[in-house]
């Protein structure tokens, strides 16, 4: 919790940096291609991570890693992170600086979980649907579950939206129980 506010305060920062959108879009791309470089390289991550390697070497290090890929702006934010010692911070930055850049767009992140994969037309219209229930842009991400049985369960945040069969079979079975169920 404590580095969540810690990352979110540094992202926050950057993010005041940046003085366009084309610049906030820049940054981000910036942030992905370092995210991808860490997810990628456990020598990296282990590096990063690393307290005793000194200060001077881990800028040295990513300056050749990411002086020419990526923006002045990101590379300055990069080591600005190693000369407070809040390196081992970038994965959690990197992930408060895209939740503080969407929060800015008015996207929001939607997981879908269906029992079979949907049609592009379908994936679409549930696009459309969704964005105007939420009233912002929206940014599936897709999943299959074959323990659903048919329909789909939509994330938004913390709100579970259930449509599947198992769930109304579920409910059927609790109003059965409880002899709730009248004609």
């Amino acid at each position: 919790m404590k580095n969540t506010r810690v990352a979110r305060r540094y992202a926050r920062a950057l993010m005041m940096t940046a003085d366009s959108p084309e610049a906030i879009d820049t940054i981000a791309g910036d942030l992905e291609l370092i995210e991808n470089a860490l997810e990628t390289s456990r020598e990296l991550r282990l590096f990063v991570a690393r307290p005793i390697v000194p200060i001077d070497k881990k800028k040295r290090v990513f300056q050749e890693l990411f002086g020419s890929r990526v923006s002045t702006i990101t590379l300055s934010f990069i080591e600005l992170l190693t000369e407070k010692q809040r390196e081992n911070l970038l994965r959690e930055v990197i992930v408060q600086y895209h939740a503080l850049r969407d929060e800015r767009y008015g996207i929001v992140n939607v997981d879908v979980a269906g029992a079979i994969e949907i049609t592009p037309q379908q994936q679409q219209r549930l696009a459309e649907q969704l964005e105007r229930y939420t009233r912002k842009k929206v940014r599936l991400r897709f999943s299959i579950d074959k323990a659903l049985q048919g329909g789909l369960r939509v994330k938004i945040g913390d709100t579970v939206l259930d449509a599947t069969i198992k769930h109304q079979l579920e409910l059927l079975r609790e109003k059965l129980a409880h002899g709730q169920l009248s004609n």
